[in-house]
């Protein structure tokens, strides 16, 4: 005999609640969970509206006892940030999940979503989910204040050129912004002969000193003067001042070598022009096309200055010009320049047109310069010239003009120049019309000198069109390739307009 079996299928068993009698799955509580969480808040102790302070000068948020953080909206940062302002209420419970509810950027609130778990009755383990507001409160951290304040700095660079034109200065503003060393500046500000830059503490001054050591030849002096101390601690209270002087020579500038340093360079003439100042002098000679750079510790060990202030380049104008082939090169010359050609012309002042004088001289300038351009350069001949080199040198080697640059109708080039520079945020007095003058200088050796221009950011003007590389006089211009575009970030991450929170 056999039995058969049946399959039964097996339900758990339900019970009504001692609540409310609805149908439940048995728990150790034996109550259903709407009636559990209304005699039961598992939240309760965890407050449901913090506050949490925030810079809006350094963009940073205030981490207890005494530090700021710099934290991306609802980034991980941030929500740790903000889970440790509760910690000790959520000590009590079992944190699940956290996570960031979208509010407006510029509501200054943060709403977190929290999932915790507690055990209560008999065992019963409960879950609930809620927000915690957090208010952003606007409170200035203690490096702002100091910042405010214009008075706080622990060191100071004064940075000084003794030369009465600012072309240095203007290319060391561009790369000081290209490489971003004005960052942890408290402060700018810029005086007749140079600027002065404030930090906070020591180790940023040396750091920018190092960076103008290696992109300008220049020397520097440290000093320190002791404020406060305590004999118990036995602790100091120092300001430091760096003392940086750079060479006083310029682009353009005409100088006379010593006979020693002119040898030492490959025999090359005592009259020289400056054609570039970067982390060298560059110079060239006129006569030869032979060029040298001098560094710093050379400088300042055979010093020169410059032989006439850039306001007494005259305008002449070229009656004739020839390109000099065949060159005898002296024994031990140095390296000669391949992106300059050697001429020799025959120019008249344009201030003296109605008279026949005119001068002879040679120039570096011979593959630019045609019959009738005009060409700024120095008078020699009729200018005072008081240097120790100069007086000693035979006044048969001493040129009557020498040649700087071809000139270009100036309002022409300003008019179609399509793209621009950025400055350093500093506290000036009003540019007068030569300081304008000086940096309108600055922005047309851009355009000539390409190597110049690979240390320097420039951007795009988008309010002026896009016109052909040269203009009808040829005069150089800053190719479309060689240009940044200037990024303005003003829209939300809806892609509408929208206010930030930090406002």
């Amino acid at each position: 005999m056999e039995y058969m079996t049946e399959s039964v299928d097996r339900t758990p068993g339900h019970i009504l609640c001692c609540e409310c009698g609805v149908p439940i799955s048995p728990n150790p509580a034996n109550v259903c969970v709407a009636c559990l969480r209304s005699k039961v808040d598992i939240s309760q102790g965890v407050p449901k509206q913090v506050s949490i302070s925030f810079c809006k000068q350094c963009q940073r948020y205030f981490q207890p006892p005494a530090s700021w953080v710099q934290c991306a909206l609802e980034s991980r940062e941030l929500l740790a940030l903000c889970l440790k302002k509760i910690k000790a209420p959520l000590s009590k419970v079992r944190l699940v999940d956290a996570g960031f509810v979208w509010t407006e950027p510029h509501s200054k609130r943060l709403k977190v979503k929290l999932t915790i778990q507690k055990e209560v009755m008999n065992g019963a383990i409960l879950q609930q989910v809620f927000v915690v507001d957090y208010v952003v409160q606007s409170q200035m951290c203690g490096d702002c204040h100091r910042v405010e304040a214009k008075d706080f700095w622990k060191a100071v660079i004064q940075v000084r050129q003794k030369t009465l034109h600012k072309k240095t200065f203007y290319y060391l503003e561009q790369l000081i912004l290209k490489y971003g060393m004005h960052q942890n500046t408290l402060r700018i500000k810029e005086i007749h002969d140079g600027l002065d830059f404030y930090y906070s503490s020591k180790q940023h001054a040396q750091k920018m000193v190092e960076f103008l050591q290696g992109v300008v030849p220049c020397r520097y002096k440290a000093s320190q003067r002791l404020i406060s101390q305590d004999i118990h601690s036995n602790t100091y209270n120092y300001k430091s001042t760096f003392s940086v002087e750079i060479v006083p020579i310029c682009k353009d500038n005409v100088v006379c070598l010593s006979p020693k340093l002119a040898q030492s360079l490959g025999n090359m003439s005592q009259i020289c022009i400056c054609i570039r100042v970067t982390s060298a002098i560059h110079l060239i000679d006129p006569n030869t096309l032979q060029v040298a750079d001098i560094d710093g510790n050379t400088f300042w060990s055979h010093p020169f200055n410059s032989l006439c202030h850039p306001k007494q380049l005259e305008e002449f104008i070229v009656m004739e010009c020839s390109i000099v082939r065949d060159l005898k090169r002296s024994a031990g010359a140095g390296v000669i320049s391949k992106k300059h050609t050697l001429g020799e012309v025959w120019i008249q002042k344009t201030s003296e047109m109605n008279t026949d004088k005119q001068y002879f001289c040679r120039t570096h300038l011979g593959h630019l310069l045609n019959p009738g351009d005009l060409v700024l350069g120095f008078d020699l001949a009729n200018c005072n010239l008081n240097d120790e080199h100069v007086n000693k040198m035979n006044s048969d080697r001493v040129p009557d003009v020498v040649l700087i640059k071809k000139s270009y109708d100036r309002t022409k080039r300003q008019r179609r120049r399509n793209w621009k520079l950025k400055e350093l945020a500093r506290d000036r007095e009003d540019m007068d019309t030569d300081d304008e003058r000086q940096y309108q200088d600055f922005l047309e050796d851009l355009e000539e000198d390409e190597a110049i221009r690979k240390n320097v950011n420039i951007y795009r003007d988008p309010a002026i069109p896009v016109e052909s590389d040269t203009d009808d006089e040829g005069a150089p211009r800053v190719s479309l390739a060689e240009m940044l575009e200037d990024l303005h970030i003003s829209q939300d991450a809806t892609g509408e307009e929208g206010a930030s929170m930090m406002s």
